[in-house]
Order: C-alpha cells, then sequence, then structure tokens
C-alpha cells in the first residue's frame, strides 16, 4: 500500500488513530519514531516563520514543509487552513500539489481570515473540487462552529453536507460534549476527528463514543514553547535542567540521515 491508502486504513484500526501534529522536520522526525501518522499545526508552521495563523499567508511555508516531510517513512496530513484561496479550483490545484509530494491527507476548514464561516454550500463545493481533483488523498474536512462559538446550530448540517460533498473524515474542534460528539458521530458514515483537550472526554471515552481519530492540535508546540523557556531559565539560575530527559546532539543531528 502506498502512504495515502495506508493512512486512510489507520482510521478504521480497534482504536482511534492519535495524530501528533508537528511544525517542522525535526519535530514531525522525531513523532514518526513513535506514532503511524503525523500531521501538521498551521499555528506551529505559521508563528515558526513569524507569519499568523488562519490568514491564509503561510501557503509558501505550508508547501515547503511538506515537500520536506514528505520523505518521512510515515504518512503525513497537512493543515492547509481554508485551502489558501476562495476559488474551490484553486484550492483544489493546490491539494493535487501536495498529493504529488506524497502527501497522504489534509486538514480544510470552514472558517475564514475575519473569523467567519462560509457557508456550508460554499465549503462543500470546495471540498467537492479538491476530491474531483485528487480523490487518494483523505480530505480532512473541519467545521469550526464550535471552535469559533458561531452559529453552532448548523455543525450537524455541515458535517453532512461536507461528508455528502466527498469529505474523507469530519473535524470538530472545541466540541467537548459527550452528547454532541455522539450527534455528530451518528450524523455521518465517515470517520470523526476531535481535538484532544484536557478539559473534554478522555481517550478512553471518545474512544466508546466512536471517534475515529484524535489529533493534539497545536498542543505540542505551545509544549515545547514552554519547555524552552522552562530550560533557558534554568540555565539563568544555574540550575540543571533535566538533561535525562533531552535527546543528545547526536539523536537530533541523525534525524536528517534517512
Amino acid at each position: 500500500m502506498n502512504k495515502a491508502e495506508v493512512f486512510r486504513e489507520l482510521h478504521g484500526g480497534p482504536q482511534p488513530l492519535i495524530l501528533p501534529n508537528a511544525w517542522d522536520f525535526g519535530s514531525a522526525a522525531v513523532l514518526a519514531q513513535e506514532f503511524p501518522a503525523i500531521g501538521t499545526t498551521s499555528l506551529g508552521v505559521a508563528v515558526a516563520a513569524g507569519l499568523a495563523d488562519g490568514m491564509g499567508v503561510s501557503r509558501t511555508e505550508t508547501l515547503a514543509l511538506a515537500t520536506r516531510l514528505a520523505r518521512l517513512a510515515v504518512p503525513v496530513t497537512v493543515d492547509i487552513e481554508g485551502g489558501f484561496g476562495a476559488d474551490p479550483n484553486e484550492v483544489a490545484e493546490f491539494v493535487a500539489a501536495l498529493g504529488d509530494l506524497g502527501i497522504a491527507g489534509v486538514n480544510l476548514e470552514d472558517s475564514r481570515s475575519d473569523s467567519t464561516l462560509v457557508t456550508p454550500s460554499q465549503h462543500a463545493r470546495v471540498v467537492a473540487a479538491v476530491k474531483a481533483r485528487t480523490p487518494a488523498v483523505f480530505i480532512n474536512t473541519r467545521v469550526d462552529t464550535h471552535w469559533l462559538r458561531l452559529d453552532q446550530d448548523s455543525t450537524l448540517d455541515r458535517a453532512r453536507r461536507y461528508a455528502d460533498a466527498g469529505a474523507d473524515g469530519i473535524f470538530v474542534p472545541g466540541a467537548t460534549d459527550p452528547a454532541l460528539i455522539a450527534r455528530i458521530v451518528a450524523s455521518v458514515d465517515v470517520p470523526v476527528n476531535m481535538l484532544y483537550s484536557a478539559n473534554g472526554p478522555s481517550i478512553r471515552s471518545l474512544t466508546d463514543l466512536g471517534v475515529r481519530r484524535i489529533s493534539t492540535g497545536s498542543l505540542l508546540y505551545r509544549g515545547a514553547l514552554a519547555a524552552a523557556l522552562d530550560i533557558a531559565k534554568s540555565v539563568r539560575a544555574d540550575t540543571p535542567p533535566p538533561f535525562d530527559l533531552i535527546p543528545d546532539y547526536r539523536r537530533i543531528a541523525a534525524l536528517t540521515n534517512s
């Protein structure tokens, strides 16, 4: 099987796919040593380049990172925000370029840079265009009603419309109520993705609710920044950092040898 086929099958295993989200080659390569697939986080990719997340301005950086991550042995899915274009065919061409690199999936959201939601019919047209252009790529379609706390009553309708348009998966970040998650799962015939939340259901509970994929989103990137700051402060205070937990230079340098 190719990576896209492997990635698709990972959504049908006995346990949900736990998908860690990387922001550069090093983070992805380290995670790929422990996880069967890797995603990217648009926040990490954008901020690492000094750009704002969700503004549709990190297309070049996203494509460059995808080019590097395609050499990993595991499938990779790329967060492309709203698709870096208003025209469905433009978005479809960008996803096709990712597919040509060997990228297994994309995450495509229905919110825009002004923190509004496009209409369900608009986003369904984008999903349909992308799927028609590159049917092998796993299209995880993100419903941002609960992320932005807007038009939440349309969540199930949006999920169904996107699935009907060809989405391979539905992602509803910000949804943490078990009853709502159960309704989302029941409303579509494709795998449902949830964002891991300390305030939400446990992995076991999400599994019992029928969730097939659980993403870390920007959590790892934000945690890495916090760890970097803590270690820098410990050096300043002449307090030894936890060297036993930190990979040595040679291990990290070796990540680029494959």
